[in-house]
């Protein structure tokens, strides 16, 4: 049986079929700009919805202030019609019927039908595309931020070992002037050299990782190029900022140390609320804290007390922080505050790890680190700045752990508004 030719019913039908289910925006317009057709795309992502664009003119989809050119641009086309891209290199935008404008992609094709010239327009929303590249630049804007500040870094680390050798090299000139004092420098110079040593095996190691962290997504970050890729770049970013934060902290405990040998932390004592300090605190540390993990904060006593908050801040960041990083999932962080007329006492008490026994009277040494967390990053140098920071502020510090089992910190400051600070 011969094959029947095609209907032309039949082709209509197959025409508004492929019209009204392609996912972009198709418009026809004929030589006078009057939109003739549109599928069922355009008219949703125009929110014509329950009105036809058919009969508007097609300046009606283009904000009001290119009408102007578009009606020559428009002109031209129809007089010398070709298949092309519409604005190359340009941000182009379309106007919704409601008024609101939002950025395309055009390209342009053409018709005859007898005498009758036609024009069509196939229209791409690239809303998205434009927000996903309006992020990527951002980014790059927070990446040289990111480059800035470890610049910064270095340049502190540079200054503070340029500083530490000159008072060396002073050390050794001071140790010719005579035998007893060439003795009592000798006896320094070892236990500098050897905190030397301790600092530098310690730093090379603790900021070995971060520095290949950021090396390697700073690498990596040049290979996503694509729209699609944004996830790999936001999570590079992030351990970026992590690690900078990371060598920021460790910087900060060097310099810490570094003024308390020089004797150049000053005591500013102040009477304030202790739950809003506590309160404060937490709300800050929340952030660090595990999944499941919690705070318990209970105050008795008398609401104000009397000392350096801002040296208390520090003193509780550090311990706060080892209780969280020590403590599995799901476990409670207790801190008890009770301030009487004569003193100020501070408990800090986790379920993490503990501490082993035999490594307990070293726990406020410098450098000092227990025998079980030798696997989680840290200095060494937390606990001897909390020792250090208690003393100044004429306190005392006690604590109880069992292996295994937890921790608890006590301390005890004094209330009185006294001139014992100064």
């Amino acid at each position: 049986m011969p094959n029947k030719e095609p209907t032309a019913a039949g082709n209509d039908i197959k025409f508004e079929a492929l019209f009204n289910s392609a996912t972009m925006a198709i418009i026809v317009v004929d030589k006078q700009g009057v939109i003739v057709m549109a599928n069922e795309y355009a008219n949703s992502l125009f929110a014509y919805m329950n009105d036809s664009m058919v009969g508007q003119l097609l300046e009606t989809l283009i904000p009001q202030r290119y009408h102007h050119n578009h009606v020559g641009h428009r002109n031209h086309y129809i007089e010398q019609p070709k298949a092309r891209t519409m604005g190359l290199g340009m941000t182009l935008s379309a106007q919704r019927k409601d008024g609101t404008e939002f950025p395309v992609e055009i390209s342009l094709g053409h018709f005859k039908t007898g005498l009758e010239q036609f024009a069509i327009a196939y229209i791409a929303d690239i809303t998205k595309r434009k927000q996903s590249e309006e992020k990527i630049i951002l980014q790059q804007a927070e990446m040289e931020l990111v480059n800035e500040e470890m610049k910064k870094l270095n340049a502190n680390l540079e200054a503070t070992v340029d500083s530490r050798t000159n008072e060396l090299q002073i050390t050794l000139n001071a140790l010719k002037t005579s035998k007893e004092e060439l003795t009592l420098s000798l006896e320094k110079e070892k236990e500098v050299n050897d905190l030397k040593s301790r600092f530098v095996s310690m730093a090379s190691h603790e900021f070995r990782t971060p520095l290949s962290t950021i090396l390697s997504s700073i690498s990596l970050l040049s290979k996503y190029i694509s729209t699609e890729e944004q996830h790999k770049r936001d999570k590079h970013i992030d351990r970026i900022k992590s690690s900078v934060k990371t060598l920021t902290d460790i910087l900060n405990e060097f310099l810490s140390l570094g003024r308390i040998e020089e004797g150049k932390v000053d005591v500013k004592a102040e009477e304030f609320n202790i739950t809003a300090f506590f309160n404060d605190t937490i709300n800050e540390m929340s952030v660090l804290l595990k999944s499941g993990q919690n705070f318990k904060y209970e105050q008795l006593g008398l609401i104000n007390t009397y000392t350096d908050s801002n040296l208390l801040k520090h003193i509780m960041i550090n311990l706060i922080s080892n209780a969280i990083k020590f403590s599995p999932e799901n476990s409670i962080i207790s801190i008890e505050t009770e301030v009487t007329i004569n003193t100020t006492t501070i408990k800090i008490t986790d379920n993490g790890i503990g501490i082993p026994a035999s490594d307990q009277i070293h726990l406020f040494e410098r450098f000092f680190r227990a025998t079980n967390v030798t696997n989680i990053q840290g200095t060494g140098l937390g606990l001897h700045i909390v020792g250090r920071y208690i003393e100044i502020l004429k306190g005392t510090i006690n604590y109880y752990s069992e292996f295994e089992k937890g921790s608890t910190f006590e301390i005890q400051l004094p209330t009185k508004m006294t001139n014992d600070f100064d």
